[in-house]
């Protein structure tokens, strides 16, 4: 039976862990999923990070302030325009209309300025807020773009999606209350200023609550931190699980897993509803605690306060604007409670996000990086190559060959033996350990990986389609092409037919990675796209794998075509599809054994002799010998 290639790269990767190498990657089984790429602890230069894209809105900033700061003012004015209507426009046995007229002016007039600078600070922090979180999300997405595959292998598209969408959300809710808290200050202290400015001994009288909220506070921000950062990874860890169980769905229900899954799963929803109530509870504890200051505040501003009006020693409208300012006290230290909240939810989230932004990029352009010309010979060679995923775990081990301009060759080996490595280096997918790896006579890390994935077409075993149209899908590696160009590339690999049978033809819409074709019909168009991008290079990792003889054999005819001219590199278990390769390389264990053309390595018995024998003969025809040797060599049947 031929050999399955499903999970080459995979089983070459599994090899370099639980000893040094990287860790493996969580999945819905796992009890446990620790974070590996992103930190914890809370970090005070997170805020310089964030500014850095605020920067380019400052203006804006200022203007919101400078609105905050207006608001804030009007809300201090108001309780003094009501004490002097009392004490000024309705004294004992009399009632002064002008005075009364000013104070209602004066109201009116603040009212409409509180209202106008309400509506400035909503309106340019709302703006500026949006911008920001459209550069950050910008700013992931491009470096997601550009990461190391090295990074990609080992982190959850779940916790991926939780940065850019959560957090992305968490600093959206502090970007537009952050500007709040300086309005909250300023009316804190200004509260404080204007009520002793009024009356010295019942300003200090009524501040001697504040002793206890601080102590309070003093016992609260610690467990409140804990639990907002404990919030923020157990609901990245559930965001991974959920991801990974709807990916592998198919897996699941062939396995029937479903139940185990789900109990799984529940454990982590769980630990995250804990931990979402913990910070919720938290987070609300010091809203009563504030409420009931405000209430004993009030008392005993209405008890000394009303005394002192009695004795003669306070006016009446000193009073009121005392109980006023008592309620708009605690409002802003009620609302700076709630904002620590999202302030820790943001510092969190912020950490995270600039995590992303600073992962390494192991594979970049030199400085003086050279653009691999399209007039190339279209050569690759091997020079003494070591690499591993794990750089004390290689999985190719000083490996050297050449590729002649045109010439097609195939790598075969056992599973692991390092073939869809080798074809990840030619496109620079990772950096070698040691030893060179050129194409068209340069090394790939002189050139620009732009100009290098111009003149490397790949298809992969699995085609990866994106939702769009057919026609989008063809030319995705080369957009500047024709509709002409594409239909001809379809005719050419023998896709034409199917596509015109859909419905919309070349524009008809592929659901999500292609969903909507069979798993061949998805093949030939990936076929069509490595035939439309016209590269000097041609990888086929495998690429005939899992389609049926009818396919595969549109797919030998349409080889034929697409490797005129071209230098082609192929991986095949079907060892039948490169029988007509100018050379066979065969690998084990991450070094050459064997090389030749078919009818040469067949008589010499080696390897690929028994490879290809285990393809084509039946296991009564298999020589005890040769089947124990074959298994030995780490072939699987």
């Amino acid at each position: 039976m031929a050999q399955g290639h499903a999970g080459e790269m995979e089983a070459e990767r599994n090899d370099v862990r639980d000893d040094g190498g990287r860790p493996p990657r969580a999945v819905v089984g796992s009890h446990r999923i620790e974070e590996e790429m992103f930190g914890k602890a809370f970090d005070s230069n997170i805020v310089k990070r964030i500014w850095a894209f605020v920067k380019p809105y400052r203006a804006k900033v200022i203007v919101s302030v400078a609105a905050v700061l207006v608001f804030t003012g009007t809300q201090l004015v108001i309780p003094l325009i009501i004490r002097y209507a009392i004490d000024h426009g309705m004294t004992p046995g009399m009632v002064d209309r002008t005075a009364l007229l000013l104070a209602a002016g004066a109201f009116l007039l603040a009212i409409l300025i509180n209202y106008a600078a309400s509506y400035t600070q909503e309106i340019v922090v709302g703006k500026m807020a949006e911008n920001v979180l459209f550069d950050i999300r910008r700013a992931m997405f491009g470096h997601l773009q550009k990461v190391s595959l090295s990074f990609m292998d080992k982190t959850e598209v779940g916790r991926l999606m939780s940065r850019l969408q959560g957090d992305v959300n968490s600093m959206q809710e502090f970007l537009e209350t952050s500007v709040l808290s300086v309005g909250d200050i300023a009316l804190l202290f200004g509260i404080v200023f204007v009520m002793l400015w009024l009356d010295f001994r019942l300003g200090l009288l009524t501040l001697a609550v504040l002793p206890i909220l601080f102590i309070v506070r003093l016992f609260w921000l610690p467990r409140a931190r804990d639990a907002f950062m404990a919030a923020h990874e157990t609901n990245s860890v559930a965001n991974g699980a959920l991801a990974e169980a709807i990916h592998g769905v198919r897996a699941v229900q062939s396995m029937d897993r479903q139940q185990v899954n789900f109990v799984l799963y529940d454990d982590k929803a769980h630990a995250n509803l804990k931990t979402h109530l913990t910070a919720a509870k938290y987070a609300q504890v010091m809203v009563p605690i504030v409420d009931t200051l405000t209430g004993i505040a009030m008392a005993v501003v209405i008890v000394v306060g009303g005394s002192m009006v009695m004795n003669g020693g306070l006016d009446i409208g000193v009073m009121v604007a005392f109980l006023f300012y008592i309620q708009r006290f605690f409002d802003p230290i009620r609302s700076l409670t709630l904002q620590y909240s999202v302030m820790q939810r943001a510092m969190a989230s912020g950490k995270r996000l600039t995590d992303v932004l600073d992962v390494r990029i192991d594979v970049e352009d030199k400085p003086d990086a050279k653009v691999l010309s399209p007039d190339m010979d279209g050569s690759v060679e091997f020079k003494n190559v070591t690499f591993g995923y794990s750089p004390k775990h290689p999985v190719l081990k000083d490996v050297s060959f050449k590729v002649n301009p045109g010439e097609t060759v195939a790598l075969v080996g056992p599973t692991g033996s390092g073939k869809s490595s080798a074809m990840a280096l030619v496109h620079r997918f990772y950096d070698v350990q040691q030893g060179q790896v050129l194409v068209g006579g340069y090394d790939v890390r002189d050139l620009t990986q732009e100009s290098l994935g111009r003149q490397v077409a790949m298809v992969l075993q699995e085609p990866f389609l994106f939702t769009g149209t057919v026609f989008e899908n063809i030319h995705y590696h080369k957009t500047e092409a024709t509709r002409e160009q594409v239909i001809e590339a379809a005719k050419a690999v023998g896709a034409h037919d199917f596509i015109m049978s859909l419905a919309g033809g070349y524009d008809a819409d592929l659901g999500e990675r292609g969903g909507n074709l069979s798993l061949g019909q998805r093949q030939l168009i990936s076929f069509a796209r490595a035939l439309v991008a016209d590269a000097k290079i041609l990888v086929l990792d495998e690429a005939t794998a899992n389609i049926d003889s009818y396919t595969e054999m549109l797919i030998q005819r349409a080889l034929v075509k697409l490797l005129e001219g071209r230098t082609g590199l192929v991986i095949a278990h079907r060892l039948a599809t490169i029988r007509g390769a100018d050379r066979i390389i065969v690998l084990q264990n991450g070094r050459i054994i064997e090389t030749g053309n078919h009818a040469q390595l067949m008589a010499k018995g080696g390897l690929y002799s028994k490879l290809y024998n285990l393809n084509y003969a039946s296991f009564d025809d298999i020589p005890e010998e040769v089947l124990e040797a074959s298994v030995q060599n780490g072939s699987r049947t």
